[in-house]
């Protein structure tokens, strides 16, 4: 079995990689963290000019069609120059009204791959303990939305917005103007330099076109953790590689700290823990290309995700000593990535809730890949 990516995949993600090496140096990324800007602008336009923020979209709705291989592929070289562009959330949102949405957000759709303004998706309103905070209530033919979504990325920047909201226990995405006047934002940013929003409505109407069945939150949810884990896996990656760099010169006692047993066995652990992260999220992407059902693969490398990113982060630097807390030296910058995607979409404990409940009432299928609960296609999953 061969488990390299083809020569495409390989070409588009090296293409990916040198785009983002040309605006992810530490003196550009220090620009970025004083800058005040919301993201990283010129590397979004080259991004749309590319072609990158459509990978996932279908070729009818303008997109490249492809597969989540060939987003996983782009997201890794995007976290290993931490550059701070929406790519994941602009076509993950695209591609779920393109899928579960009707004409009517074709217009949507167009505006937002158009890159005039990227795409506000949150969906941090499905790991909550309580359930999403915004509600929807049937009136007619259309829908209210009343509520607050809080910290939406970029959702004083974006046109349009991708929300969870409750329908009576059932979690459905809507899809949202945000310069309606009935829309009240409060800006903000994240510990990452990325510009944050609290949204708020009230009795807010919706059209039944802008409300997606339950089938696209499940759909875009997948989706999501494997590009997060994605994510996660390139910053992680490279963190460590500049960690190597770090410990093989630093000395201590006449001697590199690399030589240390200690040290080195910490940095075999997180390189064994990266490793480990590379095989579930490979294993998910697999499934999710293949059209087969993967939410127990989901959860279990959302876990992996933010257990990789803590350990190996926390590690990182540790083995820095006083140099790592100091913003004017570069490692923090990931760490502050890993601690930003490790709260997305929920922590470690959630996701292995939601796995351990999911064994529970499948609990005779052992080791097989066969079963129909295992092999269901969200993606055609009843309303």
């Amino acid at each position: 079995m061969n488990f390299d990516l083809t020569p495409d995949q390989r070409a588009f993600a090296e293409m990916a990689s040198g785009l983002f090496a040309d605006y992810g140096s530490d003196d550009q990324l220090r620009a970025h963290d004083v800058g005040g800007a919301p993201f990283m602008q010129d590397l979004w336009q080259q991004c749309v000019t590319a072609g990158l923020h459509t990978v996932l979209v279908p070729e009818a709705h303008g997109g490249l069609g492809l597969g989540m291989t060939e987003l996983m592929a782009v997201l890794e070289q995007q976290g290993r120059a931490l550059a701070l562009v929406p790519l994941w959330e602009t076509q993950v949102g695209a591609a779920a009204m393109a899928r579960f949405g009707g004409a009517a957000l074709t217009p949507v759709i167009e505006h937002v791959l158009s890159g005039q303004a990227p795409l506000a998706l949150s969906l941090e309103a499905l790991s909550h303990p309580c359930g999403p905070s915004l509600r929807l209530t049937r009136v007619g033919e259309g829908w209210t939305l009343n509520g607050l979504a809080a910290a939406v990325p970029l959702g004083n920047m974006a046109r349009y917005a991708l929300l969870p909201a409750d329908d009576q226990g059932a979690l459905r995405l809507v899809v949202v103007d945000l310069q309606h006047a009935g829309v009240q934002l409060t800006a903000g940013v994240s510990q990452h330099h990325q510009a944050l929003a609290d949204v708020a409505f009230e009795a807010f109407a919706l059209s039944g076109e802008h409300v997606l069945p339950q089938a696209a939150t499940d759909w875009a949810e997948q989706y999501a953790i494997a590009s997060l884990a994605s994510l996660q896996l390139g910053v992680t990656s490279q963190q460590l590689r500049r960690t190597v760099d770090y410990v093989s010169e630093r000395q201590q006692f006449g001697r590199v700290i690399g030589s240390f047993q200690l040290v080195a066995g910490q940095m075999a652990d997180g390189y064994m823990a990266v490793e480990a992260l590379r095989t579930s999220l490979w294993q998910l992407v697999y499934r999710l290309d293949a059209g087969l059902g993967a939410a127990p693969q989901a959860w279990a490398t959302r876990a992996l995700a933010n257990d990789t990113g803590h350990r190996a982060g926390h590690m990182a630097q540790h083995v820095h000593g006083g140099i790592g807390v100091d913003l004017t030296y570069p490692i923090h910058r990931f760490l502050f990535w890993t601690r930003a995607l490790g709260a997305a979409l929920g922590g470690t404990e959630h996701h292995l809730a939601k796995l351990g409940d999911w064994l529970a009432n499948n609990d005779t299928l052992g080791w097989k890949y066969d079963a129909s609960e295992d092999t269901k296609d969200v993606s055609h999953a009843s309303v």
